[in-house]
């Protein structure tokens, strides 16, 4: 998967990638003259209303259900200040980095269009922690779609609490300090717009999706080589048969099948040795075409939220001539529930690989080993991989139950309806977490499967995954710690190098 190695913001559509490209891999971040001036023009209009002292939520009123308090003067700057410190109230263990950095990056995208009124120095030190490796120290819990996560961020611009700077954490004032970074005096609105939006639950999903996207394309080769273990019957992967039901995803997983089980000995010789498979064989195009299907859905969905504006109040127009809206894009209803669809998809396609499992290890419909050992009985083999695998698998059905249904009030009744979408993008690092241990079970036993099938030539792409495998994982000929073996099949599968050169034409 290719991701840019720079990202401006300018006026052009943004996607995922460019948020996986500077939160995971350091790609560098700016804004364009056109970017800087719409922030410019939005904090202009504040300024405007600052001196008019017409009213406006969240520049001199109070937040939330404190809408209806006016403040002036001092109180403006006092409450921007007080807004971070009251909000950074998260709890439990930090995010990683490439968390945190991802939803900072979605908060920059956010004032880049230009609607929501903060500072410009604000920004460049935002973007400072991010082009200088700066990255405050966010718990992860206690957010029912914003506020509190971008709060700790913003109150390590004050230089409180801890960062992770140049491989260790220290202090967020001496990093800033090392750097040169000085936050300006905070304004009116400042403290509202960095805790504002849905920044959070999206930069978490754009992550989510990189890694969503790239177990739908390993599941493929995985599955293609328990397929091909189990001697399935090509005839369920008929390009002309599978047309007939075009999904989408459906099509793509059926042309990468072919491709990579095109040259299999095993599959030609297995031709017509039973009507047909079990569904967890046979319906491969079908259930790993639809987790693909919801997973472009979910792009889509986030992809149109970093595109758009999740500020409020949001400011149009100009300082001579402008609109103060309040409104509720904050609310995160479309990342809430394209993050459900993703817990679901990423369950599916565990849970289709532990069905293969299962039959890999039992001797009376695999046609192999019991428990894919030479000698069973002295060797209990990969039978407790298969415990594991059922295990990661029940854990992420519990993980893919909707958090978008399940609401709450809160701030005296004035927010009564959240979207619950942080921990809906949240729960996703653990259900893709399963996911890759329980495909690189998949992958452990479909390779020792394929021990017992040479000298037969493997498919063109099954036969490579089996030979990168063997360059790190030995065949498995008595019981050994089997723990290891596990663990390097999981970091083959987080490499995306050996997936292109297992497949380059994986679609």
């Amino acid at each position: 998967m290719n991701y840019p190695s720079s990202v401006t913001l300018d006026s052009q559509p943004l996607c995922w990638r460019d948020v996986v490209a500077v939160a995971r891999y350091g790609a560098p971040l700016s804004l364009s003259d056109a970017a800087w001036a719409r922030i410019d023009n939005a904090q202009a209009i504040v300024q405007k209303i600052v001196a008019s002292e017409r009213r406006a939520y969240g520049v001199n009123t109070g937040l939330g259900a404190l809408c209806n308090q006016a403040l002036h003067g001092e109180q403006l700057a006092q409450l921007s200040r007080n807004t971070l410190m009251s909000h950074a109230c998260g709890v439990g263990a930090p995010l990683s980095d490439e968390q945190t950095r991802a939803i900072i990056c979605c908060a920059i995208v956010n004032y880049s269009h230009g609607k929501s009124g903060i500072q410009r120095p604000l920004v460049a030190m935002l973007l400072g922690l991010l082009n200088r490796g700066i990255t405050p120290q966010v718990p992860a819990q206690g957010s029912v779609g914003y506020l509190t996560h971008m709060a700790h961020v913003g109150v390590a611009l004050l230089g409180l609490g801890e960062v992770s700077y140049r491989g260790r954490l220290v202090s967020a004032a001496q990093a800033l300090a090392a750097e040169g970074l000085e936050l300006p005096p905070l304004g009116a609105k400042d403290g509202l717009c960095l805790v504002n939006g849905t920044p959070c639950m999206t930069g978490l999903s754009c992550l989510a999706l990189a890694d969503a996207t790239r177990l739908s394309r390993w599941a493929d080769v995985l599955g293609a080589m328990s397929f091909e273990a189990l001697r399935g019957q090509i005839a369920a992967f008929d390009a002309e048969i599978l047309a007939l039901k075009p999904h989408p995803g459906m099509q793509a997983v059926g042309e990468n099948l072919r491709a990579l089980l095109n040259g299999s000995e095993a599959i030609a010789a297995s031709e017509g040795i039973r009507t047909q498979d079990a569904l967890s064989i046979r319906s491969i195009p079908q259930v790993h075409g639809a987790c693909r299907d919801q997973i472009a859905h979910a792009e889509r969905q986030i992809d149109t939220e970093l595109n758009g504006t999740s500020d409020n109040p949001l400011l149009l127009g100009t300082p001579d001539d402008f609109r103060v809206m309040s409104q509720a894009n904050p609310h995160g209803e479309s990342v809430a529930m394209a993050a459900d669809l993703l817990a679901i998809a990423i369950a599916e396609l565990g849970g289709i690989a532990e069905r293969r499992i299962d039959r890999l290890i039992n001797p009376l419909v695999s046609g192999l080993p019991a428990f894919l050992v030479s000698e069973p009985g002295v060797n209990s083999g990969m039978m407790i991989a298969q415990y594991v695998s059922a295990a990661l698998c029940a854990e992420n059905r519990q993980l893919a139950q909707p958090c978008v249904v399940d609401n709450y009030v809160t701030s005296a009744l004035q927010e009564d309806h959240l979207s619950m979408g942080t921990g809906a993008a949240l729960r996703l690092r653990r259900a893709l977490d399963n996911c890759n241990q329980i495909l690189a079970i998949e992958y452990l036993l479909a390779a020792q499967a394929f021990e017992f099938l040479q000298p037969q030539r493997f498919g063109e792409g099954t036969g490579r995954a089996w030979r990168q495998l063997r360059q790190k994982v030995a065949p498995y000929h008595q019981d050994r710690w089997l723990a290891p073996d596990i663990a390097a099949a999981a970091a083959l599968l987080r490499d995306e190098a050996v997936l292109a050169d297992i497949a380059p034409a994986l679609r």
